[in-house]
């Protein structure tokens, strides 16, 4: 018998490559309810960002805080990708 270590997750376990993000998000919060309420907003996060955008031009182009915001968000979920796996 080998006791489990909590830090390390089976690899028998390992998500796949696009939940990666959200699996490093929910095991960085040591409390159960709080890495769920991290991991549903998230995602709620994902799903909201086109409806909150209502602005007449749909472009980025002449919005440099908004394109940097944009390479920010894909910035950080490729870093969460990378701790996650």
């Amino acid at each position: 018998f080998t006791p489990a270590n909590p830090l390390v997750t089976p690899p028998h376990i390992k998500p796949e490559w696009y939940f990666l993000f959200a699996y490093a998000i929910l095991r960085s919060i040591p409390n159960k309810l709080g890495g769920v309420l991290a991991l549903a907003a998230s995602i709620l996060v994902l799903f909201l960002m086109p409806l909150l955008h209502t602005s007449k031009l749909r472009s980025m182009t002449f919005r440099p805080i908004s394109q940097i915001l944009f390479w920010a968000l894909v910035a950080n979920v490729l870093i969460l990708t990378w701790v996650g796996s």
